[in-house]
């Protein structure tokens, strides 16, 4: 469901699966580098998301998703906590561009409209 085959390759046709696929990658990259990077990784992981209309929870649920995976396999407390470190930090970046979309619009909605052009015509 949401993906079709194509001559012994996987397409994925559904965009929350399509991401899931792109995210696991850099974000396993960037946890073991954790450098520049990986974090413009992230950043176009987000605006990626965005372009495919998938909504911020959706996003984040991935991630916990992904992180989950990792986590379960750290076998010490330090090494548990190094990981989500570094996990929650990949999160911040690849939510960048929806925190940069959100202030956008609030700053376009505290504009004060703009005077009618129909009254001052009178």
């Amino acid at each position: 469901m949401g993906q079709c085959r194509r001559a012994g390759a996987t397409t994925i046709t559904d965009p929350l699966g399509a991401l899931r696929q792109d995210y696991a990658p850099p974000f396993l990259a960037y946890l073991t580098d954790q450098n520049e990077a990986g974090l413009q990784k992230a950043y176009e992981l987000g605006r990626h998301a965005m372009h495919r209309s998938v909504g911020l929870l959706d996003l984040v649920r991935i991630h916990n998703e992904v992180f989950l995976e990792v986590i379960d396999s750290t076998r010490t407390t330090e090494a548990a906590q190094e990981v989500a470190r570094a996990a929650s930090t990949f999160l911040v970046e690849a939510l960048a561009s929806f925190e940069m979309t959100q202030r956008a619009f609030m700053e376009v909605r505290a504009r004060p409209d703009p005077p009618d052009s129909a009254a001052s015509d009178t």
